[in-house]
């Protein structure tokens, strides 16, 4: 906290486990506040990095006698739960949860509950409107009307690595250098950093107690989703993209074509492909009057589509592959994110049990490229290498700084060491021309048996395409992994062994 000493609150977080409440939590937590998360199963917050540091709470907001225990002694309570998905009781499950969320609240004296809505139009009558933003509409009038004070925040499409809408546009945007759409990819939004929306809920906490109403939130710029889509493909360096409009695709339809060429389930695709039918730009920012803009003013759009992207920073810079295992801003992938959020990643990995000692495996990794070769198929190494040299790139000509010693920094043929950790792990990042971005990671770990000491290699290679192309450069390349990196590892633990005798006999008296 800056400024004033103020009081911490005491906040619950609803749908703790999920896209925003996943990100709230550490930011209340960071504001000073005390955190409880409410979940169904507490066991989903293990593997978040904040998990030690809230309260966790079993509970379901359709099961109100679990709702008591939950907002006993919470000044704040955060609604952050929807029902994405489609069916007639939806709406109805939707409106008893918040109806009772409420009751419950006032019962045990919460002073303000928060909620995050969807952005309606605002001359589309409420029969028109999707599903979805209907209720969404009807959770936050009924949050208005109860006996709490409310705030309720309505945004549009939030950018941010793992935010459905966001994925979604990542994918197709990706994969589809001639994209065949709908014709609600030229409707108008109004998109919102995820950083922004984090800010305006933590800010919200602190509302004075006569303030209940609703408030539009939005970045700084209106786009349509087609514009989202091409300034997405310049964010990422990807080239131009044609987009064809067609406009006899139903959101049915729509949500079909996403599931075809995206990992977004269509039960998802299908909410959101309706909500996107509809104009959604905001009419006032009165929200600044009670959580100021920063210098600035809110996240442009370009600035959050490049925050959003692991591999691409505000300066073009890729960045180190550790910084995704984790994460340090809202932005960032969570490991908690679905499986088809932060993208596509292609990954081969390998692991072999080494009758050798971790000193020697080591020995082979940290002596790896070079004069020492790549301990597989000579040939397709060089190759590989005569062939990168053809399109302009460095091929296998740097070789080492030095034949035994490795430091981050050091060029390695076409690699780059990007992180040493003497005696267990070594990370290349590939320098080669390639359609996307490339590591490759080797490991000694110890393995203790009651014969003594031996170690397991692990070998993980990862591949982040870029476009279309690097899709069709790793699936071309895939069927001879087998071959390359499966004899790399067969071979690296060979050489370990070798080691290890070789040591063995230095050791012993003459």
């Amino acid at each position: 906290m800056s400024g004033e000493e103020t009081p911490a609150l005491s906040c619950l977080v609803t749908g703790a486990s999920g896209y925003i409440g996943g990100r709230l939590a550490p930011e209340l937590l960071e504001a000073g506040h005390r955190v409880r998360c409410m979940v169904r199963s507490p066991e989903k917050l293990r593997d978040f990095p904040w998990a030690g540091r809230v309260e966790a709470v079993r509970g379901d907001v359709t099961d109100p006698e679990s709702l008591g225990e939950a907002l006993r002694g919470i000044d704040v309570a955060y609604y952050l739960v929807h029902a994405l998905r489609t069916g007639e009781d939806f709406e109805q499950t939707d409106r008893k949860a918040a109806r009772d969320f409420a009751d419950r609240a006032r019962a045990a004296g919460v002073r303000r509950i928060v909620y995050l809505g969807g952005l309606t139009p605002a001359d589309v009558p409420e029969r028109e409107l999707s599903a979805h933003l209907r209720s969404r509409a009807e959770v936050g009038e009924i949050f208005l009307r109860s006996a709490v004070p409310a705030t309720v925040l309505r945004a549009a499409v939030v950018v941010g690595s793992g935010s459905a809408s966001f994925e979604m546009l990542r994918y197709l945007t990706e994969r589809l250098p001639v994209m065949v759409t709908p014709s609600w990819v030229g409707t108008r939004i109004q998109p919102i950093a995820v950083r922004d929306v984090l800010r305006y809920l933590v800010g919200s906490a602190r509302m004075p107690d006569e303030v209940n109403r609703a408030f539009d939130v939005g970045g700084p710029d209106v786009v349509t989703y087609e514009q989202m889509m091409r300034r997405y493909a310049v964010t990422a360096r990807l080239p131009h993209r044609l987009i064809l409009r067609v406009p006899m695709l139903t959101p049915r339809l729509s949500s079909l074509w996403i599931g075809l060429v995206t990992p977004v389930p269509p039960s998802l695709a299908r909410p959101l492909a309706e909500s996107l039918r509809h104009e959604v730009v905001c009419r006032e920012h009165d929200i600044a009057q009670y959580v100021p803009d920063p210098p600035g003013g809110p996240i442009g759009l370009d600035r959050a589509l490049a925050l959003a992207l692991q591999r691409v920073r505000e300066a073009q810079v890729a960045t180190r592959w550790s910084s995704a295992a984790l994460p340090g801003a809202p932005s960032d992938p969570l490991p908690t994110d679905p499986d088809w959020a932060g993208g596509s990643l292609y990954v081969d990995r390998r692991a072999l049990d080494v009758e050798a000692s971790p000193q020697a495996l080591w020995q082979v990794i940290e002596g790896i490229g070079g004069d020492n070769g790549w301990y597989s198929f000579p040939l397709a190494w060089a190759v590989r290498g005569w062939l990168d040299r053809l399109v302009g790139g460095v091929g296998l000509r740097r070789g080492r700084r030095d034949a035994a010693r490795l430091r981050v920094g050091d060029s390695l043929d076409f690699w780059r060491v990007e992180e040493i950790e003497p005696g267990r792990l070594l990370r290349l990042r590939a320098e080669m021309r390639l359609p996307g971005l490339a590591w490759l990671e080797m490991h000694a770990d110890p393995v203790s048996v009651p014969a003594g000491s031996r170690a397991r290699y692990r070998q993980r290679a990862v591949f982040h395409p870029r476009g279309l192309l690097g899709h069709l450069y790793w699936w071309s390349v895939s069927p001879f992994h087998a071959v390359v990196f499966g004899g790399m590892a067969r071979n690296i633990a060979r050489a370990a062994l070798h080691a290890d005798a070789q040591a063995a006999r230095a050791a012993r008296p003459s």
